[in-house]
């Protein structure tokens, strides 16, 4: 498998950021990290082997970034609009200089590209995809939270004014824009989360996301698994098979 590792100093976060890339060729899947996570999580976890069928085959091809969660959702010592300017930052960082850098690479300039992450990973990929989808073909969320005022983030629904722009659940119920919503229902969203254990705020924010996107004539495979199935990472492999298995992959 070809597998690459990169670092630059990013002008938009100012300081230094990595990331990997895993594969020669295919759909680009931008992997955001779990709660706290790494850009090497994907590998050191289990799941690029877990996947690798696509990746060998050159039917997706990973860029697996770093996150700066702490310096933002989980920074509890700021204030909430603080933290919303760092993640802002990230913002910038990923629009300006990771999604660049994977159109180059893929010599595709105009592709839009995958968002995917576990948990943490799930709310980034549906926030960056709801707020770009002229940048991001869709999702693959596994197990996400989709607003910010859960006490994971030590936010309360006070605190919404401040991070409302990057609350999904908060933003996406009144965004009527046309340009959004023909976006959206031109692109493979994909959500899914479990039933069993450490899955019930998930199960909840799913459920809710799932019926704004109906309400709003949406197309998206909100999928549950079942009550054996928990918060973690056996899962997460079987869930994301399943999900490029189903996905149409070729160019």
């Amino acid at each position: 498998m070809q597998i690459e590792e990169h670092q630059w100093f990013s002008p938009n976060l100012k300081q230094d950021m990595a990331f990997k890339v895993y594969g020669h060729w295919g759909m680009p899947i931008l992997v955001f990290p779990s709660s706290l996570g790494r850009y090497y999580d994907y590998e050191g976890m289990g799941m690029i082997d877990a996947i690798d069928d696509f990746i060998y085959a050159g039917k997706v091809k990973l860029f697996c970034i770093d996150s700066i969660d702490a310096e933002s959702w989980y920074h509890f010592s700021v204030p909430p609009a603080a933290r919303n300017v760092r993640h802002e930052a990230y913002t910038a960082y990923v629009v300006g200089e990771i999604i660049p850098f994977i159109r180059n690479h893929c010599n595709q300039p105009d592709i839009r590209i995958m968002a995917n992450g576990c948990s943490m990973g799930a709310y980034h990929a549906i926030n960056f995809f709801l707020k770009r989808p002229d940048l991001f073909a869709g999702t693959i969320a596994l197990s996400g939270l989709y607003r910010l005022d859960h006490a994971e983030f030590g936010l309360t629904s006070e605190d919404i004014p401040a991070v409302y722009y990057n609350s999904p659940l908060h933003y996406l119920p009144g965004l009527n824009n046309a340009w959004f919503l023909d976006w959206y229902r031109r692109s493979d969203i994909i959500t899914c989360v479990g039933q069993g254990a450490w899955e019930v705020e998930t199960i909840e924010d799913t459920r809710r996301l799932d019926a704004v996107f109906r309400d709003k004539r949406i197309p998206a495979w909100v999928d549950y698994w079942g009550h054996d199935v928990d918060h973690d990472w056996p899962w997460w492999f079987r869930q994301m098979y399943y999900f490029l298995e189903n996905l149409d992959l070729d160019p």
